[in-house]
């Protein structure tokens, strides 16, 4: 099995919670690689069969326009057998908390396996990194068992 943790970040803190993720799915998954969003090799995603995204919100709920590419790629690619996650950090004093999150979540649901999301509260918390064991075991354990 291969996997690919791929996240844009520009406060850290979706970095913080990308690095748990992936130090998480190494425990899982012998091949694990981790990149940011400008490290990505677009012709390779069909290559994977587990996907964590990170991103952050940006202005009113949107993705942010690095994370546009990734998004359109997996609309138009044949990516069905992917076990997808998809997790993010934002502030809930805007009215669309982690809006891109929900964004990849719709898009995913549809163009792939869609098996867990997780949203973070600015910078990620004790609690909120204890989330990320449930989120990669369920991630992978769902990829395991279909």
């Amino acid at each position: 099995m291969k996997a690919l943790v791929v996240y844009s970040s520009v406060t850290g803190n979706t970095s913080i919670l990308a690095e748990a993720i992936y130090h998480e799915m190494i425990k899982h998954i012998d091949h694990v690689d981790f990149l940011t969003i400008d490290e990505v090799d677009y012709q390779q995603l069909a290559t994977y069969d587990v996907l964590a995204i990170g991103t952050y919100t940006w202005g009113n709920g949107e993705l942010p326009p690095e994370m546009d590419d990734l998004y359109y790629e997996i609309e138009q690619q044949s990516v069905g057998h992917l076990m997808t996650g998809i997790f993010g950090t934002g502030d809930s004093f805007y009215p669309y908390f982690c809006g891109a999150v929900d964004h990849f979540r719709d898009m995913l649901f549809v163009h792939t396996e869609l098996a867990v999301t997780l949203k973070v509260e600015l910078v990620p918390q004790t609690e909120d990194l204890n989330k990320v064991s449930t989120f990669c075991s369920r991630l992978v354990r769902t990829r395991v068992t279909v």
